[in-house]
């Protein structure tokens, strides 16, 4: 049996991995990250991993605490940039329910019901780019998001303990990273079609 803190280990490195080239090549113009998105993601990702600690998900929860922290530095880079600077209200109802949700875990003072909120919230933080990456499908990375699939697959697999409190986020946001990386390909496919 692999030791979860190898697993966490391999997680962790796929994090940076995946970051790294995402984060260059946000510095050199050429992915342009929805800062509603990123700023909704770090927030509740960081959140998540205070949660899943509290539940119990040991060393399996340290890829989602890096994860939140590079996160919360990709939006502040975003807003820096001013990378995507095309805001809709569709964009805002997205950001504005995803901001007015995260006290609510506050108030349940339980992991679990903290988790579930904060995992809706940040399936809400996907709408911003989904909606970006269907009008603009290059302007988003593919191997990044399939990245971020394979880490949370594996941080599940880290977990120290198994609950939904510990599994639901990293389950969903696998899920959705994957429902991004459909879109992404399929709008390319679509698009280069008609040029």
């Amino acid at each position: 049996m692999i030791p979860k803190e190898l697993l966490s280990a391999v997680a962790i490195a796929l994090t940076f991995f995946a970051f790294f080239p995402y984060i260059r090549s946000i510095l050199n113009n050429e992915i342009k990250p929805h800062i509603f998105s990123w700023v909704t993601w770090g927030s509740t990702t960081f959140i998540v991993f205070l949660a899943q600690l509290d539940g119990g998900g040991g060393v399996g929860a340290w890829p989602i605490g890096v994860s939140g922290i590079i996160t919360l530095y990709v939006a502040f880079l975003a807003y820096v940039k001013k990378s995507d600077i095309t805001i809709t209200k569709i964009d805002w109802c997205f950001f504005l329910s995803a901001m007015a949700s995260l006290p609510f875990w506050y108030f349940t003072a339980d992991p679990l019901w903290a988790v579930i909120i904060l995992t809706t919230v940040d399936v809400l933080g996907f709408g911003p780019t989904v909606r970006k990456a269907y009008s603009f499908p290059y302007e988003e990375n593919l191997v990044f998001f399939s990245l971020f699939m394979a880490r949370n697959i594996v941080a599940i697999i880290a977990l120290e303990y198994y609950s939904l409190t510990t599994v639901i986020f990293p389950v969903v946001i696998a899920a959705a990273c994957l429902f991004l990386i459909v879109i992404i390909a399929l709008r390319r496919r679509v698009l280069t079609r008609v040029v």
